[in-house]
This record gives C-alpha cells, structure tokens and sequence, in this order.
C-alpha cells in the first residue's frame, strides 16, 4: 500500500501530463494511452475499449460486492476567454492551471490514487473497479454506457466530479422533447384553416402549470420549460403546424419513462423525446458510504447538473475534489491542495466500509 503523500505527488504529476495532451470529446485517444501506460507502470493491466479503460483490485473476489469509482478524461474545448495557454500545466500560488484540470481531472487523478491505495490490500469487505472513461462532457454512447455491460455486477458508484467534496445524494435526469402540433393551413383573410400555434399554446400552457404528484425529497418538483418555438412561414398563412422544445429535468421521484407516459396522456401535441437516456439518479441518505461522509464533515445536497450517474441503475454518490462553478471558465484551474484533500477524504470514507 503506497503512502498517501507519494500518491498526492504522483496524482498532481498526471494531472499536469493529462492538461498537456487535448482529448476533446470523442478524441480522447492519446489521454487513454497516458492513463493506460501509467496503470501498467503501477503493476495493473487495464481492460479497454475505444477510449475507455477499468481495472479491478488486486485480489478481486467474485462473491464480494464491488465499489465502481467513476471519473471522465475527455474535455470540452477551450472557450474565448482564455488568457493562457489551456494546455500549459502551470502551478501558481497552489492553482493548477488548465483545460480539464477542474472538469474533471482533479477528481481523475484522485479516485487513481484511491486505486492504488487499496489495490493490493487483503481481507477488504468490498472489490474495487476503477473505470477511466470518455465521452462525459457529450454524454456519448461510446463512454461509460459502451463499458457498463463488461464491468459486472457493482453494488454502488462514487461518480468523481468537482463538488468541493460535498455528497451529492441525487442528480436530476434530463429529457429533451421535440414537439409538434397539427393544424391546417389556410388564409389568414378568411375563416380557414386551424391554426396550430393555438393548438401549441394549449399544450405550452400545461407545460407551464402542471404539477407532477410526486416530489423529490431533494429537488422538490420534476421542471419543464419550453424553450424553443417555431411556426409560420408568412403573414398570410395560417400555420399547419407549430414545432416546439421542452426541457425537462426530471428528479429522483420518478423515471424519464414515467414522466413521458404522464406527458403522453395530457398533450394533444406530438411528444418525441430526443433521448430517455440521462436518468435521474439518487443514494439513499443512509448509505454506509454517504453515513461516511456525512461523519467526516462533509453536507448532502442534490445537483441540478448531469454527469455519468446519469448512465447508471445502480445506487451512486458525485463527489470530488474541485468547484463546479470552475466547470468550462476560462483559465480553468484546481487548488493542488484540493487534491490532496481528496485522496485523503476518499480514502477516510472508504476506510470506514471497506
């Protein structure tokens, strides 16, 4: 079992190599190899597939329950803001500067040195599967979903995203509707036609009002807000149809399915949801690994913003070293110290379960 501090540096000396390479969405390909090369230095030999890589500890027992740690290296693009260089790994007055240096590599390079922390321990009431993954920040097909099948049976997820290193209990799902309402054309002088944006404002309307039965101990009510209307070709013509979005973010009281079912019923419109993918995710308050936390110091909140939990049926708690409010700013930058926090609040959690 190697040192905390030694795993600190070697997390810190990562970090600055991932800031260096861009592995933007879906070309995460050379940050795969950086991550798979120094898991094998390490003595692990990872699995991998396209851009994502997982390995189990040391002394894997398959009649044990598994721990899934979760964190993404590929990165937005750098926005217009930027003063410095976004690839340049710099250190000034404790900030680690760099693109994905906050989002998420901080609690990348953490959850790795948990990793290895516990790798090749004995008699651990849990398994650990470390999975490294791509295509987060798209919420592509081929990140953590494309792996989720290989990894086998897991029991909870620390999902590693910057959250201070407070729990985040629950994350809102997210569904995008395409919707249309059908009228008949006809002209605007006469009484012909039926004009479908009056058709749509019926239906925008119980978007705006309706109150779903259940709410979320966390969140409160599931939200729905049209954002994106669409209708008419000319002054002179009543509209045939009116094409509108909805935004729905949908809470741990329910599932993307039954939302959509409960949409189905009370609109007139057609109702396409773009994806029911992005579902909404929660641990229960009494978890062991939340009770951890909590015993640590640590608060309990829900996260309006959507990460890889998403992806999972499984129980999962988002934590990690790192500010959300850093997330894709300009000159983007972690406290090294929050690093070492992280490795250090990581392990003191685990340490009370495993």
């Amino acid at each position: 079992m190697t040192d905390i501090n030694t795993l600190y540096q070697q997390a810190v000396t990562l970090l600055q190599q991932l800031i260096s390479i861009p592995s933007f969405s879906r070309e995460e390909d050379r940050t795969a190899d950086l991550l798979e090369n120094f898991l094998k230095t390490n003595g692990i030999t990872p699995n991998r597939k396209v851009n994502n890589l997982w390995a189990y500890n040391k002394h894997f027992d398959a009649a044990k329950p598994t721990i899934l740690l979760n964190s993404h290296h590929d990165t937005v693009k750098p926005n217009t803001g930027y003063t410095r260089d976004p690839y340049d790994a710099i250190t000034e007055d404790g900030k680690l500067y760099g693109l994905g240096s906050n989002d998420a590599g901080g609690c990348l390079v953490s959850l790795i040195a948990v990793f290895l922390y516990f790798y090749d321990r004995t008699n651990l009431k849990y398994n650990f599967c470390l999975a490294t993954t791509a295509e987060e920040e798209i919420s592509g097909v081929n990140g953590l979903e494309l792996i989720i099948p290989d990894l086998g049976p897991l029991d909870f997820a620390i999902v590693g995203e910057p959250t201070l290193m407070q729990l985040a209990i629950a994350e809102k799902g997210l569904m995008v509707l395409d919707c249309v309402a059908h009228g008949k054309a006809g002209h605007a002088a006469r009484e012909e036609g039926d004009n479908a944006i009056y058709k749509a404002m019926k239906d925008i309307e119980w978007f705006r009002t309706f109150k779903f039965p259940k709410e979320s101990d966390v969140f409160g009510p599931v939200k729905m807000s049209v954002t994106v209307i669409n209708a008419g070709s000319q002054h002179n013509v009543v509209p045939a149809s009116c094409n509108f979005v909805v935004d729905v973010r949908v809470t741990d009281a329910y599932r993307n399915e039954e939302v959509l079912e409960i949409i189905h019923q009370n609109v007139t419109c057609d109702v396409t949801p773009r994806s029911v993918r992005l579902k909404p995710s929660s641990i229960d308050k009494q978890h062991p690994i939340v009770q951890a936390g909590i015993a640590l110091g640590r608060t309990t909140y829900g996260s309006p913003t959507t990460s890889d939990q998403s992806l999972l049926d499984i129980q999962s708690i988002k934590v990690g070293p790192g500010d959300s409010a850093r997330s894709h700013s300009a000159d983007e930058f972690v406290y090294v110290e929050e690093i070492r926090e992280g490795i250090e609040l990581y392990v003191a959690m685990l340490e009370r379960i495993v």
